[in-house]
């Protein structure tokens, strides 16, 4: 950003080849891509880039598979305007008829240069992940593999490149790239890797302020926000105190940190797609506008920065080696996500508590609710956990609806639930000397400040649980990966010194969910989940709403007899606790309305953590802080 120069060196990562090895070719020259985005706020992007070649056949790929996003889902739909020139005349080019992410043209003779144009769409939705909406009047998210192309035959850590980016007047910007420098509008970085530059985005905007979180310190840390207005920008003092926290807690947690500087660069937008996405160097964070000045919706992502901050070790540094493919063009093997994502999600609301953007009273009802949730997934019956993880790339794009009985991306979840049943157990047998603290210091240990790529196996992991805890860890493991329904929601709470337990109070985590999505959680009860007008975004499978004949998509207008409101239906759950008549709801469909009797008498339940008196309470111990 603005006055900040990062002049650290560009270190080479060592992608390791998951597939076929590449076979060893002499390394390009450096190739310079200049992306124009001042014409962000009309949601399109300019690319120039300058490529040294050799004349004949030349096969260039755009980034098909997208490091974090698990899916083979580089938008070339949005790419347009490709053209390509050498020796000052155009050059044609086809594109593969079988991967479709791969351009085919002949270099002329004499040519020693490609000069390539290319355009960029910014008009998607905004939902997805990077290919989704990155732009608004005010602010633009540049992730440089949608405006570049490479030559086939190179792992990504071969190819350099020497980015450059033009910013409307005035914007400022935020990343981890090195060697920022301004010059007039346009920002110049150093050479970097291919794969640093995927792994590096940008982000820029009128509204932009940056927040020091480890002044004076090696290396540095800091939060990057942009925002569509200045007033969204306005950190609580005591939330920034928070992520200060952070960061010394994940130091004291992983023991070592394997980047030159870290970022978060948060984007603060209503207009905008949501969700997080991880890079070993920084996270690219995007929520809704008001996310830091509403309490509630502060609550609501309060583990999102967390999460992507965890990924810097386990994703990044360490990584599945069916992830760890030498391009952008193999698909990835995402068999370990329970692991990737899974053991993420865990230490990510683990350090959420430790640094105090949650309390954990705040936590324990969100594991209750979660815990709940997977107890009563009826999709678990069909679908083992292990597949979720397996099916990622097609998962991912599902929605809500069927999602109890489809399943989805479980194994973030369900996933955390393993991995605190693991933490317990080790705390178990070890009488309480060994827990995933000790994990994380031996198994992401390695050289300080260095960007670096250490892949792992599944007996990686049971190697190093083995030697903090002797087990059958793989039984453990693969039993709860591969079994149908297996217990561990419940396991891994009665493990920790806690039990579920079901009445009618409230879980402050499924208020807070509604509060910011207008979306109440019924599934305990008459097994659906609806929204303030009536539309249901999923019913459960078997359940109450379901053998009523009702399903997802469908609207409620009326609740015994009266226009239908949230209160009326929740009034009704109570009122059907005390007799034998069904509550009859009115359902559009889309043109037809119909009454359903859903015959449920169990009034209201929200689930939450009680101690059972029997056991450690280690939920306690996993919630202390270790920096002081």
């Amino acid at each position: 950003m603005r006055g900040r120069l990062f002049a650290a060196a560009c270190v080479a990562v060592a992608a390791i080849v998951a597939g076929a090895p590449l076979e060893a070719q002499p390394t390009p020259g450096q190739i310079r891509l200049a992306v124009d985005a001042s014409r962000a706020p009309q949601k399109i992007l300019h690319a120039h880039l300058q490529m040294p070649v050799r004349p004949g056949p030349l096969t260039l790929y755009y980034p098909k598979w997208i490091p974090g996003e698990h899916e083979g889902d580089g938008p070339i739909a949005n790419l347009a305007g490709l053209r390509f020139n050498a020796r000052g005349k155009p050059v044609a080019w086809r594109r593969d008829l079988v991967d479709m992410f791969a351009f085919h043209l002949d270099v002329p003779d004499k040519a020693d240069a490609l000069d390539i144009d290319l355009d960029f769409l910014l008009s998607a939705p905004a939902s997805g992940f990077s290919a989704g909406a990155s732009a608004t009047a005010f602010l633009d998210v540049l992730n440089w593999n949608q405006v570049l192309l490479y030559p086939q035959g190179y792992a990504a850590s071969d190819l350099t490149f020497v980015p450059s980016v033009k910013l409307p007047a005035g914007w400022e910007f935020g990343t981890a790239l090195p060697g920022a420098k301004w010059d007039g509008d346009t920002v110049d970085f150093s050479p970097v890797s291919l794969y640093t530059l995927v792994d590096s985005p940008v982000i820029s905007g009128r509204y932009f302020r940056a927040i020091q979180l480890t002044p004076g310190e090696n290396p540095p840390h800091e939060i990057d926000m942009v925002a569509d207005s200045a007033a969204a920008l306005a950190m609580p003092a005591d939330t920034e105190q928070h992520y200060r926290k952070l960061v010394a807690e994940a130091g004291k947690l992983f023991g070592s940190r394997h980047y030159r500087d870290y970022h978060f660069l948060l984007t603060l937008s209503n207009d905008a797609a949501h969700f997080g996405l991880e890079h070993h160097e920084s996270s690219d964070d995007r929520v809704p506008e008001r996310s830091l000045t509403d309490d509630a919706a502060r609550m609501d992502f309060a583990d999102l920065l967390p999460h992507e901050y965890v990924h810097s070790w386990n994703g990044k540094y360490r990584r599945p080696e069916g992830l760890a493919t030498p391009d952008y063009q193999q698909p990835m093997h995402d068999d370990m996500l329970w692991v990737y994502e899974g053991l993420t999600e865990y230490l990510g609301e683990v350090l959420t508590v430790r640094s105090g953007l949650m309390s954990a009273e705040q936590m324990r009802e969100e594991i209750a609710d979660i815990a709940a949730i997977f107890d009563h997934r009826p999709g678990r019956a069909w679908r083992p956990l292990q597949d979720t993880a397996d099916a990622a790339p097609f998962l991912y794009d599902t929605g809500a609806d069927w999602s109890n009985w489809r399943r989805s991306t479980d194994f973030y979840e369900e996933g955390e639930l393993l991995w605190l049943d693991v933490d317990a157990t080790l705390r178990r047998l070890s009488g309480d000397k060994k827990s995933m603290n000790d994990f994380c210091r031996m198994f992401y240990a390695g050289p300080e400040n260095e960007p670096a790529l250490k892949p792992y196996t599944f007996d990686d992991v049971v190697g190093a649980l083995n030697s903090l805890a002797p087990y059958d860890w793989t039984k453990f493991l693969r039993d709860r990966l591969d079994s149908l329904a297996p217990p561990t929601p419940d396991e891994a709470v009665e493990n920790s010194g806690w039990k579920l337990v079901y009445n009618d109070k409230p879980n402050s985590a499924v208020d807070r969910a509604y509060s910011v999505k207008r979306q109440l959680d019924l599934t305990l009860s008459i097994g659906a989940i609806v929204d303030d007008s009536g539309s249901l975004a999923d019913v459960i499978y078997g359940g109450p709403s379901y053998e009523a004949g009702i399903g997802p998509g469908m609207r409620i207008t009326a609740v015994n007899g009266k226009q239908f409101s949230l209160e009326a239906l929740k009034d009704a759950i109570i009122a059907a606790k005390s007799g034998d008549e069904p509550i009859q709801l009115i359902v559009a469909n889309g043109a037809e309305y119909r009454t359903c009797s859903v015959n449920y008498h169990g009034g209201l339940r929200y689930a939450h953590l009680e101690y059972n008196g029997h056991h450690l309470d280690y939920l306690e111990e996993i919630f202390q802080p270790l920096a002081q």
